[in-house]
């Protein structure tokens, strides 16, 4: 029996003083005329607790919009994209002229149990994060594999996918599928991806042998080094590689690949080839991991020269980039967050076209 069904019925049916009761049970008198009233007013109701939500929410986002967040997520799900609570808030504001917080997109999600809870995984706060201040200060690059299927609909072919990302701005710089990655493969998309973007300050990679060959042969393998590691030092690029057995490292570009095959299996018409399978993602659709929550192509734009810096970053076109000369060996950096330009890396100049824009490191006027 509630406290309420206690009371009523001690001064309803019992016939006791108000005054008597409220004394025994511990409550006060003005509460327990308050009761009474509502116990004339609604009868037995008043003997179950009643709702604690508030008459209003000023601060709800309408119906309407509530039922948008749902279609788009079931929508993008549906066509392989990525259906998260900053992918949706970029439709909205781009596609609807609606603004919801990122924390009111995932409320709702949760609500429509449309998010799968991982109570295992570990937590963003407890990853070291780093990301490259300018576009073409880093890049990374990395392959996986996506099997291929026979025009009858069976499971064919394994083909690997290489990529090449923007560290700053997530573009998918060049994407490509061949039957098996090798190192002359891995050489030639990254000097097409220079032909068309620039020459990077630094990369990032794991060890893979078609990148590096460092760890290959033992203590032999040390002073070794494939085409793409020559190419490196030929013009100047930092090689940086991420510690074995440590993914998260790349973890941009190992993402990148995660919505890429995602965006794949969701395709009614799947790749039969490997020529089939070449896709890039488009830099419009929707907005990157980034700090300012901005689309690639938006990030890709070239950020402001500090004033005050032993070290500037500015923009410049390849047209109009000399052949720069060869980085010694004590210029190589493996720590992935070191992107300071070292004291031997060749000062290149700083010149505007009107052709694309890529960052390079170069040494500020007034300095020998």
């Amino acid at each position: 029996m509630t406290l309420n069904r206690l009371l009523i019925t001690a001064v309803v049916v019992e016939k006791r003083p108000v005054r008597e009761v409220a004394l025994q049970y511990g409550v006060s008198k003005s509460w327990f005329y308050e009761l009474l009233q509502r116990h004339r007013t609604e009868g037995d109701a008043v003997f179950e607790p009643r709702s604690r939500r508030p008459e209003s929410s000023p601060t709800a986002i309408p119906a309407e919009v509530a039922d948008l967040i749902i279609e788009l997520c079931e929508k993008l799900t549906s066509t392989g994209l990525d259906a998260g609570p900053d992918t949706i808030g970029w439709h909205l504001a781009h596609h609807h002229d609606v603004t919801v917080s990122r924390a009111t997109i995932s409320r709702y999600l949760t609500k429509a149990g449309l998010v799968a809870p991982e109570p295992k995984k570990r937590p963003k706060s407890s990853y070291i994060r780093f990301q490259a201040a300018m576009p073409n200060q880093t890049w990374q690059s990395d392959f996986t594999h996506y099997r291929l299927t026979r025009p009858d609909g069976r499971p064919g072919a394994d083909s690997e996918i290489l990529s090449w990302l923007d560290d700053h701005s997530r573009y998918a710089l060049h994407v490509t599928a061949h039957v098996r990655v090798t190192g002359p493969i891995v050489l030639t998309t990254f000097r097409k991806a220079v032909a068309e973007h620039g020459i990077p300050a630094s990369t990032l990679t794991d060890n893979g042998m078609v990148l590096t060959t460092r760890l290959s042969g033992g203590k032999r393998g040390a002073g070794t080094r494939n085409g793409f590691e020559h190419e490196l030092r030929r013009l100047g690029v930092i090689q940086k590689n991420s510690r074995p057995n440590h993914p998260t490292t790349c973890g941009k570009v190992e993402r990148f690949q995660q919505t890429m095959k995602k965006w794949l299996r969701g395709q009614p018409d799947q790749p039969t080839t490997a020529s089939a399978a070449t896709s890039s993602t488009s830099p419009e659709r929707s907005p990157s991991a980034t700090t300012t929550r901005r689309t690639p192509s938006a990030s890709d734009e070239p950020t402001p020269e500090p004033a005050s810096s032993s070290w500037s970053k500015t923009s410049t076109s390849t047209s109009s980039t000399p052949p720069p000369a060869s980085s010694s060996a004590s210029s190589l950096s493996t720590h992935p967050s070191d992107t300071r330009a070292p004291a031997d890396h060749p000062a290149r100049p700083a010149q505007k076209t009107d052709g694309q824009t890529h960052v390079y490191w170069v040494r500020p006027s007034g300095m020998s």
